[in-house]
């Protein structure tokens, strides 16, 4: 056998799993938090708060997954380089994991990604090296990959492969059991967005698997191609990609699987910051923007639903933290100066959810400058 295909060391590869398995009992689960609705219409609404986890984001899931999955392919040993491709959020998780194992960690993002997201990667001992183009972070991945002899998780490949869309402690496992003492404990929809397109592959695949009649529905940013490739069946076109970070994409993602997604819904930038503002002043929990586009898709539903006579559930996401964009999303004069403020957008919202008839509004709702 070729010196360059040896294996790992096995005893190290065991110690590195038993870690990844004790942080996933430590903090695998996160709130179901729900989002009130008016009574009249008869729908649950939950946000799966992902931001509690220790690195603040659903992609701490990910991030573990990726790793375990390079453990046990035999591909991850000690003192391997590991390298990644992505906008932020996942490579923060990873260089968490990295330094977990005591592994280094290289990051290639865009040079667009917020300075927070940059500092959060290396706080944790990653290294970063920004590209000027978005579609250029796999090459350059690749490239460093290849001059370090190291390991390239690829999540925007693997992500599919590596979580068990079965269960095994998945966040649509935990969905399910959360749900199961509530009144409608089968969701008619699941909401995500798709960056990797790993989380809604999972969470689908995980409703046929357990033979339910949940839907799965993508809340896709402006400029990405999910909405297209779903709606005509071709996985070859391109965009320009999203402004909202962490999802949409300016290609189909080998991880995407169009097939098993319901629908899939193009969120305007505007509404997606909008809906983040409205999350924060209903939770009191300040997210992403993202997590923005989530909601709007998942009112929209709610509404389809409520005029229907159709009662039930639905769940999103609630995908990171807010603190990541002070200086951006959160940022009047950014965001105004991309087009993308809130200002009457959340205004209509507001509307939307507060039915005269619905007493259960707290005070941030009634007194936005509480928010």
């Amino acid at each position: 056998m070729p010196a360059a295909c040896q294996p790992p060391d096995r005893r190290w590869v065991n110690d590195a799993i038993a870690e990844l398995a004790a942080d996933a009992t430590r903090s695998a689960d996160t709130h179901l938090l729900r989002f009130p609705l008016p009574r009249r219409w008869g729908v649950d609404l939950y946000l799966k708060d992902e931001s509690a986890h220790p690195t603040g984001s659903l992609k701490h899931r990910l991030a573990r997954s990726l790793f375990l999955y390079g453990l046990v392919g035999g591909r991850i040993g000690p003192g391997t380089t590991v390298v990644e491709a992505s906008s932020g959020s996942t490579a923060v998780s990873e260089a968490w994991f990295a330094r977990l194992l005591g592994l280094p960690f290289v990051a290639v993002v865009p040079a667009s990604t917020s300075r927070r997201k940059l500092e959060l990667i290396e706080s944790h001992g990653g290294r970063c090296v920004t590209v000027d183009q978005a579609d250029a972070v796999y090459a350059e991945a690749e490239r460093l990959t290849a001059s370090t002899g190291g390991y390239y998780l690829d999540q925007f490949r693997n992500a599919a492969v590596a979580t068990d869309w079965r269960g095994n402690n998945s966040i649509a496992a935990s969905i399910w059991e959360q749900l199961a003492d509530e009144r409608h404990p089968d969701p008619a929809w699941v909401v995500t967005g798709a960056g990797t397109g790993g989380t809604s592959a999972t969470i689908a695949r995980y409703a046929r698997h357990r033979r339910t009649r949940t839907r799965l529905a993508v809340a896709d940013p402006e400029g990405s191609v999910y909405a297209e490739a779903w709606r005509t069946g071709r996985l070859d076109v391109t965009g320009p990609g999203s402004r909202i970070e962490g999802i949409g994409r300016p290609r189909v993602e080998p991880s995407f699987l169009p097939h098993v997604v319901d629908e899939v819904r193009t969120v305007a930038d505007a509404d997606s910051v909008a809906g983040m503002h409205l999350v924060h002043e209903v939770l009191g929990v300040a997210p992403g923007p993202s997590t923005g586009t989530n909601l709007v898709v998942a009112l929209d539903l709610a509404e389809r639903m409520r005029d229907a006579g159709e009662p039930g559930s639905i769940v999103t996401l609630l995908c990171d933290r807010g603190d990541r964009y002070t200086d951006t999303y959160y940022d009047e004069a950014w965001v105004g100066e991309r087009g993308m403020a809130a200002g009457d957008r959340l205004d209509a919202l507001r509307a939307r959810i507060a039915g005269e008839d619905d007493p259960w509004l707290g005070p941030r709702m009634r007194d936005p400058a509480l928010a």
